[in-house]
């Protein structure tokens, strides 16, 4: 006989507190193993929470809208149904798993047992991507497994802990088919008049933020995002600039965006294929030396409806078409507004990508996020008068970059050849960006 614990769960490696979104079981409901009993808030997504054993939902510690500090109990579940009187009792008492097994230890353990009970689904099961016969896959993956009609049996997962993503699916559907993982039809998004509208316009700030006098609290994830920064202050940083002349880009864009490509996806395939040559700009600084990634997962900066920010991450940007590359990009940012990103989808950059181009900012320098030794900065495209080779005055499209690196271990030669080769593809072969 034993009452468990339900403990707030760490869902990222920055949390240090979640919210209670919704309680899925309510006192008296029999939960099985596995089964999801609450939503949590992390710093970035909302995520469920499940089982690891079987039993009867006792009682509530921390109601729904509260936040708990991660590792306190939130809720208690008894083994057996007679036991929940017995777990209300010591809910109502105060005591505390400490005390519980305290009074076992000198009742001659007579006392129930008390232990954790939960863990995200994210990456809640050992190595592999089964446990007791049950896959773990991540809600994205399992949807889209069902448009591309693959089984997910068989799939081996590259998630954490073994789980299955949505690269998992992909990967498998274009071993199946010679099609590419493209062929689910997708609608495309709204045209844009500059290569630097494409990026979600942030939703304007809430009218109760703009009540004058009033003190409105931070979100969670705008908690996030303050301990984030305040981090990055303690990296000494170097800021380089380059003008980029967009009109080869421009084109290409207006040939295909009818097919569901972005100028965003666009923008960072260019990033992601440059970073090949320049690994040193996709490696970040530890105490131990340079971590050089061994893939480039491009993360987009996308301001949130509710205040905050988030960074979803093209996983491997640089192998993905632009065309599976477009409908991953805006299946991230329909997520990540609804708070449905896993971990995975927004914790795994090795290079940022910020744009404030909608607002017609020419230029400006980003915060570098903490964990990568680089962010580029990507401002308004204009059209500029310039000079030609042949002494002669055109006008041109041209954009704005800066780019912020992480001067312990990327120097800002380092960073001016990247952005020279990057101007280079940009302005004379973004048709490669097509291969």
């Amino acid at each position: 006989m034993s009452i468990y614990e339900v403990f707030m769960p760490a869902l990222s490696s920055t949390m240090t507190e979640g919210k209670i979104v919704s309680w899925v079981k309510s006192p008296g409901d029999k939960v099985e193993k596995g089964e999801t009993v609450v939503v949590v808030e992390s710093d970035k997504a909302d995520m469920d929470v499940e089982s690891f054993y079987e039993g009867f939902f006792a009682h509530i510690i921390v109601q729904a809208g509260e936040t708990a500090s991660v590792g306190s109990a939130i809720a208690l579940l008894a083994e057996t149904e007679a036991e929940i009187e017995t777990a209300i009792a010591q809910a109502n008492s105060g005591s505390t798993a400490a005390k519980h097994e305290a009074s076992a230890a000198t009742s001659g353990g007579k006392m129930p047992q008390t232990t954790t009970i939960a863990t995200p689904s994210a990456s809640q099961n050992g190595t592999s991507n089964r446990t007791n016969g049950r896959l773990v896959v991540s809600p994205r993956a399992r949807k889209l497994a069902k448009e591309l009609k693959v089984d997910l049996n068989g799939i081996s997962g590259s998630g954490p802990h073994g789980r299955i993503v949505a690269q998992d699916v992909e990967a498998a559907a274009g071993k199946s088919s010679k099609q590419p993982a493209t062929v689910t039809p997708v609608t495309p998004p709204q045209p844009a008049p500059t290569i630097t509208s494409v990026t979600p316009t942030p939703a304007p700030t809430p009218a109760s933020a703009t009540v004058p006098g009033q003190v409105v609290p931070l979100t969670t994830l705008q908690n996030a995002v303050v301990r984030n920064m305040v981090t990055s202050l303690s990296v000494p940083v170097i800021h380089i600039g380059y003008t980029i002349i967009t009109d080869a880009l421009d084109k290409l864009y207006k040939q295909i965006k009818s097919k569901g490509v972005t100028m965003t996806t666009l923008l960072a395939k260019a990033v992601a294929v440059t970073l090949q040559k320049h690994q040193l700009l996709n490696a970040s600084y530890s105490e131990q030396g340079i971590v050089h990634h061994s893939s480039i997962n491009v993360a987009v900066a996308v301001a949130m409806d509710d205040g905050g920010l988030i960074t979803p991450v093209l996983q491997n940007a640089d192998m993905v078409d632009i065309y599976s590359l477009s409908r991953n990009w805006k299946s991230l940012v329909e997520r990540a507004r609804a708070k449905k990103l896993q971990p995975e989808e927004y914790n795994t950059g090795t290079f940022t990508v910020s744009n404030l181009g909608m607002f017609g900012v020419d230029r400006f320098d980003a915060i570098l996020p903490p964990g990568q030794g680089s962010i580029l900065a990507i401002g308004a495209s204009r059209p500029q008068v310039v000079a030609t080779a042949e002494g002669l005055f055109g006008v041109k499209q041209q954009m704005q970059v800066n780019i912020t690196c992480d001067h312990r271990i990327i120097y800002g030669a380092h960073a001016a050849a990247f952005l020279q080769d990057l101007a280079k593809l940009i302005e004379t072969n973004p048709e490669s960006l097509m291969l």
